[in-house]
This record gives structure tokens, C-alpha cells and sequence, in this order.
């Protein structure tokens, strides 16, 4: 009977397995100290991205998916804008066939590390759950470029989808830490501005509060193994920028929210941020939006990532697959991500004048 109990159990309400267990104990003595030190200051900021970026070329996406460049320097758009870059991913068996949509995914890294590359686990594996085409934005840094300039290359990113025939009924906005509350940013920026709303959007562990007041508060009682809600508020003051936490944009929890698409909010319940995504999934319900909110017992931040070695990370993706496949369930099929095609890698305003693709 205990066990049916436990198998009946929704998969983020269930204990921690051994795996989960153990990789967390291994991360809060192996990298939290180093992480709750992580440089507040431009100079060690730019040493620890470089760390970051060599590490992150050891990594390796699925064999079951393609990576293709995107350089495209919109030259047919006129005006001085910045050129988009990024990447797609694709799953090898749908990369040339029809799709309802894409998801556009902002990666993490406190706004201040990490590119499209090292989020592949992530954004691999929402390829081949889906069946969608994956679009990774890389978009500008901290501190040399605080916010908002990260929210206009995703503004812009968002467009770009748009502009090449991508339906916006089947684009899910997907973002990860810094990358959730960008998502969520975007998400609001669209409805504030009047764009075509989106068919969803899905956050993995979202940093909600910049100013770190309620991840301040909830650190005494967290046991969170990676993050510190002193480094993340250290690292935030060189993200807002000379204008400070002023800016109405970065207010996710006091933002109108109506009228927005689903949302789908994943935390971990070992996080700091923990309360915060709680916090805006109250938000968003009190706006009368629909909003599912998984709180996964045991969980560190974005433990999404380890989807390959820790089950819930693989059963969280699964639910994520299940909400995109969902809301984007109706929209008509788009062009394939593939040459010649209006969205597509291989057309010549799209691509790197190189080879154009890469094999994950």
C-alpha cells in the first residue's frame, strides 16, 4: 500500500533518489564555497567567464541532435540593428520536416556567464522531447552590458522567430535561472508592447528578485547546495546597472500580469530562490493567470541540467516536454528548420558564412 502511495505520488512530491542525494552532498563541499566567493567586481567576473567557456567546450550534446550557427546581420531589415547569433538545435530524425513552432531558450548564468553551449544538456534534450526546434539567443553579458540590454536581444531574438515564418502561437519562451526571470521579462514585455503572444513559457529555477530580498531571508533556513543568495545579490548590482533596481522591467513579482500565455514555473525544494519562484506563481495566479507551479522535493538549482545521471532531472524535463507539447498542441506547421527555408540555418541571412552546421 506505501508503495502505491509512492508511485501515485506526482514525481516532484517524491523522496530524493540516491543519485540526487549524493550529487548535491558532492556540490555543496565541492563548489559551493567557491561559488558563494564568485568575484563582484567586472575584472574577476570576465576571468571566471573565461573559466566557464573553456569548460563548457567539453561538454557535448546528444549525437541524437544537430547544432547549427545562426550569424544573421538582418542587412534586409535596414537601420542599425545588432546582428542575431546563436544557435539551433535540432533533433537529427525532425530537423527537415514541418514543425507548429519553436522554443526560444535564454540560457543562465547570472546574467553574466555561460552561452547557448553550455546549456546543450538543456536545450538537446527539449529538442528531442518535442520534436520542436530549439533557438539559443546568445545574448549580451553583464557587466559590460547590464540590463536591459539583455531583455532587447531577447526582444529581438523573439522578432527574429516572428520575421521567419515561425507562428507565434507555437513559440514557448524557455528560460533557466538569470535566463527564467529573462524569460519572464520577455514574456511581459511582449504583452506590455503588443507583439503576438506566445504559447507559452517555462522556468527552471527563475532568479525572480534581483534585489535578492527574499532569498535573503529564506538563506537562514535553506540548505541550498549551490546557491548563495550573498553572491547572487553581489553579482546582481553589476547586472542593473547605474540605474539600479529602479527599472519597472526587472519587477517581476509587482508586473501587470494579465492576459499572459501558461506559464510552467520548476524549482527545486533545497533552493534559496525557492521563494521566490513561489512567489511569482502567486503573482501570476492573483493576475488570473495559469500558472502551474512543481516545487521537486530535494532539488538544487536547475537540476534539470543533470538529465542524463539523476531521474528527476529526465522526470521534470518529461513534464516540461508535456507542457510545450501542450499549449502549442493546434498551431499550424511552420516551414522546417532547414536550407533554403524562411527559418532556416542553411538560408543565407540566417547562417554563418561557414559551414552553417555543426554535429553535437
Amino acid at each position: 500500500m506505501g508503495l502505491e502511495q509512492v508511485d501515485a505520488a506526482p514525481p516532484y512530491e517524491r523522496h530524493p533518489s540516491f543519485q540526487s542525494r549524493a550529487i548535491s552532498t558532492a556540490i555543496r563541499f565541492g563548489a559551493r564555497p567557491f561559488i558563494h566567493r564568485l568575484p563582484g567586481w567586472p575584472h574577476g567576473i570576465r576571468t571566471a567567464r573565461s573559466t566557464v567557456d573553456a569548460a563548457s567546450l567539453l561538454l557535448r550534446a546528444s549525437q541524437r541532435v544537430r547544432i547549427r550557427q545562426v550569424i544573421d546581420p538582418r542587412v534586409e531589415t535596414g537601420g542599425a540593428r545588432r546582428p542575431i547569433r546563436g544557435e539551433w538545435v535540432l533533433a537529427r530524425d525532425d530537423e527537415e520536416s514541418p514543425a507548429p513552432g519553436a522554443i526560444l531558450y535564454l540560457h543562465g548564468g547570472a546574467y553574466v556567464f555561460c552561452s547557448p553551449r553550455t546549456h546543450r544538456p538543456i536545450t538537446s534534450r527539449l529538442a528531442l522531447d518535442t520534436g520542436l526546434p530549439v533557438f539559443a539567443p546568445r545574448y549580451r553579458l553583464a557587466p559590460e552590458h547590464p540590463f536591459p540590454a539583455p531583455l532587447e536581444d531577447a526582444v529581438a531574438a523573439y522578432r527574429w522567430l516572428l520575421d521567419r515564418g515561425v507562428p507565434a502561437g507555437g513559440i514557448v519562451i524557455v528560460g533557466d535561472s538569470a535566463g527564467g526571470h529573462l524569460a519572464a521579462a520577455l514574456t511581459a514585455e511582449i504583452c506590455r508592447g503588443g507583439l503576438p503572444r506566445p504559447a507559452g513559457t517555462v522556468l527552471f529555477s527563475p532568479w525572480v528578485d534581483l534585489s535578492c530580498e527574499l532569498s535573503t531571508r529564506a538563506q537562514p533556513e535553506t540548505r541550498d547546495p549551490y546557491v548563495s543568495a550573498h553572491s547572487a545579490r553581489r553579482v546582481a548590482r553589476l547586472v542593473v546597472g547605474p540605474d539600479g533596481f529602479e527599472d519597472p522591467r526587472l519587477a517581476l513579482l509587482t508586473c501587470p500580469w494579465a492576459d499572459t500565455p501558461p506559464f510552467l514555473i520548476q524549482v527545486g525544494g533545497a533552493e534559496v530562490l525557492r521563494s521566490e519562484a513561489e512567489a511569482l506563481a502567486e503573482a501570476l495566479a492573483a493576475a488570473g493567470s495559469d500558472c502551474e507551479l512543481q516545487v521537486w522535493r530535494g532539488q538544487m538549482h536547475v537540476f534539470q541540467m543533470l538529465n542524463r545521471v539523476l531521474p528527476e532531472a529526465g522526470a521534470a524535463m518529461a513534464e516540461a516536454s508535456r507542457f510545450v507539447r501542450t499549449v502549442v498542441a493546434g498551431a499550424a506547421p511552420g516551414p522546417p528548420v532547414g536550407a533554403g527555408s524562411p527559418v532556416g540555418a542553411g538560408a543565407p541571412a540566417g547562417v554563418d558564412g561557414g559551414s552553417g552546421t555543426e554535429a553535437a
